[in-house]
């Protein structure tokens, strides 16, 4: 019997591997799903070795499961000779090889992609459809609908309306327990209080995978782990995952969020993002579970720890992405501080003396995660101290963290971690000198430098670098309400102190790769 001519491709990104999208509800021979694997999004920056492996494994698996429910799928192959190596350049082969008169894809997350593929729908000679990915809890567009025009977005005016609009943690359209956000209960630092679980191993042997992606040429960073990979591929991995985070880790999850240890590298922490991230599990499934999870077991899963979670997904999830499409393509290009300054080099090694940014980046090359503290108080304030230009910070980013799509990580890294913005995504810098970084972790403990000390071949760099950053930014910052105590602060420092401070920080700028 002669095979059903196909009439409609359907493009399916690295990212786009949702489960249960209306496309896959019905078969229909005439339409072809198409997954590339494509060194030009491999190496538009260089990734993080279980990144690219992550993603290429997540898109088979996706393929194979699309195949047995009876859908016909081509999966261009990194090393098939047809395999332009470039999304559109495929499509333009496969549109006419197919005979297809008709393109469908789901709308990217990346303003780039979005762009280059808008420009290739102009110019197609057949039609071209884009559909919502059916993943996120808001459209582009909720930014502009819920705060107008205002020049501020607040994170938890945006919250709230979060939680009524799908009725999370409320009783009669009040927050449970009298309170919308729990944050100040959930910055503790952990010492050993609770026994902490060890990652779910899922224990993948990727070794293929790998040898293909090396094969090709692409330059990654960080160890593979192909043997012993473990971060979930599919959607049963996935909520098996999930599962195990609501029973094993989220009633310590809250309280410790914040916290930092030599010793975990994954605390009580979810690693669900990747996941998340590729749409293998949506963000309302996690958010109920957890939400219930705290409904039938209120004593052992506490209110702020169910909370603390929550806010992370259905508020700052949501609220970066609505951010990153109301201000692109400017938002990647702001500088505020106008920085030019170019990264360490133990930032691709971890081969520093400093202890805390020895194992935050050590953690990343090895797992490819770090959680939000160490991105924020640690690497990325060491970077906005030291005067890094944001492309800088964004490359890295991008590139080093296996959850990192441009969606959710440029607002983070250019907006909160650098301020890059000039304070509309943040309300003020997030920096630190190194008593935070002790208050919240044990690194400080076992490092080179002296917490305590401002001055001297020992004192902690984040000190002077810390001081030196308000007298060097002083007239930018000086209005900024949310930091006028440390604005009191500076107005008191001796002429003799600040010079002192700035020797001491423009010594270690200058010597910043043997820190």
């Amino acid at each position: 019997m002669q095979e059903e001519k196909i009439t409609t491709v359907r493009l399916i990104l690295g990212d786009q591997l949702h489960y249960g999208h209306s496309w896959y509800k019905h078969v229909d021979s005439g339409n072809l799903y198409v997954l590339m694997e494509v060194k030009e999004e491999a190496a538009y920056v260089v990734h993080h070795a279980q990144k690219v492996i992550g993603i290429f494994a997540a898109m088979y698996n996706f393929s194979t499961y699309l195949r047995k429910r009876g859908h016909r799928v081509l999966h261009l192959l990194l090393d098939d000779p047809r395999n332009k190596q470039s999304i559109t350049a495929n499509l333009d082969w496969l549109m006419v090889a197919t005979g297809a008169r008709r393109l469908e894809y789901q709308l990217p997350d990346e303003y780039r992609l979005d762009e280059v593929l808008k420009q290739f729908a102009q110019k197609a000679p057949y039609a071209v459809v884009a559909v919502d990915t059916e993943h996120f809890l808001t459209t582009r567009e909720a930014f502009t609908e819920i705060f107008g025009e205002r020049k501020q977005y607040l994170m938890e005016t945006f919250y709230r309306k979060m939680r009524q609009q799908y009725q999370v943690l409320l009783q009669d359209n009040q927050p449970l327990g009298g309170k919308w956000n729990y944050d100040h209960d959930n910055r503790k630092a952990f010492k050993g209080e609770a026994d902490v679980p060890p990652p779910l191993g899922l224990q993948h042997n990727y070794s293929t995978i790998w040898q293909a992606i090396t094969s090709s040429g692409i330059v990654t960073i960080g160890a593979p782990r192909a043997e012993c990979f473990d971060w979930p591929t599919t959607r049963k991995e996935a909520l098996c995952v999930l599962d195990y985070f609501v029973k094993a880790l989220l009633p310590h999850f809250g309280m410790y969020q914040d916290a930092m240890h030599t010793r975990f590298a994954f605390l009580f922490h979810s690693r669900l993002s990747f996941a998340l991230n590729i749409k293998l599990i949506g963000p309302l499934e996690v958010i109920r579970k957890v939400e219930a999870e705290h409904h039938q077991f209120p004593e052992r899963v506490g209110l702020e720890q169910a909370e603390g979670f929550i806010r992370q997904v259905l508020g700052w999830r949501e609220y970066v992405r609505g951010l990153y499409w109301k201000r692109m393509p400017v938002f990647g290009q702001e500088n505020y501080f106008n920085h030019q300054g170019q990264l360490p080099k133990w930032y691709w090694t971890g081969e520093t003396k400093m202890n805390c940014l020895k194992h935050a980046i050590s953690q990343t090359m090895e797992h490819a995660y770090a959680h939000h503290i160490q991105r924020l108080m640690v690497t990325g304030n060491f970077a906005l101290l030291a005067g890094v230009h944001p492309d800088e910070v964004d490359k890295w980013y991008l590139g080093v963290y296996i959850d990192a799509f441009e969606w959710v990580e440029l607002p983070n890294t250019r907006g909160m971690s650098q301020y890059a913005d000039g304070g509309v995504l943040g309300s003020k810098p997030y920096v630190s000198a190194a008593a935070y970084i002790d208050k919240m972790s044990n690194y400080c403990k076992s490092c080179f430098y002296a917490k305590s000390l401002r001055y001297g071949d020992r004192a902690c760099p984040f000190n002077s670098l810390y001081w030196n950053f308000y007298l060097q930014h002083y007239e930018l910052l000086k209005g900024n309400h949310r930091i006028a105590m440390m604005i009191k602060l500076v107005d008191k420092i001796e002429e003799s102190e600040g010079q002192k401070i700035r020797q001491q920080a423009n010594h270690y700028l200058e010597n910043i790769d043997t820190l």
